[in-house]
């Protein structure tokens, strides 16, 4: 009995020990210094397993940069179609329109019956679908059908070559600011006028 009792005092003081053992090192764990902590933290790869997976220990983990996505604004109205391709729709009738001006202006000084016979046909047929108008510009007779060919290689032409985009885009977005500055600026003059009036 004697033996186990002494055992267990023994016990009792290794725990007692240890528990007072951490608590100063926790008490004292601010005062280490950083550069002691990070060499008591580092430890040198094991050789067997870093040549097992060399990729664990080669490569540094690196943030990725964060991509924002903004998203567009919402055009309600136009069915499947966008805003783009309803304005594509536009300017394809506008390119036909383009192209009948060009092919008449040639016809007008070299081919005169060519141009008198297109000017006709133009008068009785209206341009506000282009497609439908050279369609039936084909049909009309052998040699409208080589002005209509030759309104549609025009057509293309210009919507390809010679027609200025990044020019529309510039002047469009200047129209748009300028209209917004012009209609502010007469609202503003406008009611400063009433609230002159006013007092």
């Amino acid at each position: 009995m004697e033996e186990i009792f002494g055992l267990q005092t023994e016990a009792a003081h290794f725990h007692k020990s240890k528990f007072f053992y951490l608590l100063s090192m926790e008490s004292s764990a601010t005062l280490v210094p950083f550069s002691q902590l990070t060499s008591f933290f580092s430890h040198k790869p094991n050789n067997r397993i870093s040549k097992a997976h060399p990729s664990w220990h080669s490569k540094p983990r690196t943030s990725l940069p964060t991509r924002i996505h903004c998203q567009k604004m919402y055009v309600p109205g136009f069915g499947e179609a966008s805003p783009e391709a309803k304005a594509a729709s536009n300017l394809h009738s506008f390119f036909t329109y383009v192209a009948v001006r060009i092919v008449t202006a040639q016809l007008e000084s070299y081919n005169t019956e060519a141009y008198e016979e297109l000017m006709e046909f133009l008068s009785r047929n209206s341009l506000n679908d282009g497609d439908k108008f050279c369609a039936d510009l084909m049909r009309e007779s052998s040699r409208h059908q080589a002005l209509a060919l030759r309104i549609l290689e025009v057509r293309s032409a210009y919507c390809k070559n010679d027609f200025e985009w990044d020019n529309l885009k510039r002047l469009a977005s200047k129209m748009v600011d300028e209209s917004n500055t012009r209609l502010m600026r007469d609202y503003v003059l406008e009611t400063s006028h009433v609230d002159s009036e006013g007092k």
